[in-house]
């Protein structure tokens, strides 16, 4: 029977922060509610400062709302601890940012193994998912180069590749090609639309992009921290 429950689910979320003058709080979402399909691409646009960053933090863990819930393949985040949260993190959800964060003294390879040592040693299952990524995203003659060897686009292909060698069930994706040219920005949002198709995986993206966020199935505006 195929599984019809959501994969993430927002409800009533808020998260605010303490002002500088230490007065009223900066509320950044206001009883934002969601849900996201298994599978589904998501889009998240609006104006700097309305909040996307910040909710894919909270969707991924990274910072835990003021209000409200949040639930991941049925498991209410709010009651996981921080050793669960983290071990989710690394097995079940993949992160792409803008910068691509790779290790400078690292091969392609070598940071694309990174996640899986968390727990254990990589094994040869991880070196052969990592080389057929890596050649399916273009980089099978690079796995001995380092970051600084590759281009702009390349090195945030092996982010993409890195952020999927666990298998995640979920990818974030936090303007992935707001530091790349408009060719390899196209490439790129090319890319993740077909991952997101053959790896079966759940995409939401936040971006300033409309090329980008027209590839995804589904758009969801944010305004002044709440769904516009």
């Amino acid at each position: 029977m195929t599984d019809s429950s959501p994969l993430l689910k927002l409800e009533n979320v808020s998260r605010e922060f303490p002002s500088a003058e230490g007065d009223q709080p900066l509320r950044v979402l206001r009883g934002l509610s969601l849900e996201v399909a298994r599978g589904e691409s998501v889009a998240v646009v609006g104006p700097s400062g309305c909040g996307k960053s910040t909710l894919l933090n909270l969707i991924g863990s990274l910072d835990q709302p003021t209000g409200g819930t949040l639930t991941f393949d049925g498991r209410e985040l709010g009651g996981l601890d921080d050793v669960e949260l983290a071990a989710l993190r690394n097995r079940e959800m993949g992160f792409i940012f803008q910068s691509h964060h790779l290790l400078p003294q690292c091969t392609v390879m070598e940071n694309v193994l990174v996640p899986t040592l968390a727990h254990r040693s990589a094994t040869a299952d991880d070196e052969d998912r990592a080389r057929r990524l890596l050649e399916r995203v273009g980089l099978g003659e690079r796995l001995a180069h380092r970051p600084g060897q590759l281009s702009g686009g390349e090195r945030q292909r092996a982010a993409v590749v890195r952020a999927l060698i666990n298998e995640p069930q979920l990818l974030l994706a936090d303007e992935p090609t707001g530091a790349l040219d408009e060719a390899t920005a196209d490439k790129l949002g090319q890319l993740l639309v077909e991952l997101n198709a053959e790896e079966n995986l759940t995409l939401i993206t936040v971006t300033h992009s409309p090329d980008l966020a027209a590839r995804m199935a589904r758009t969801v505006k944010l305004a002044e921290g709440q769904i516009a």
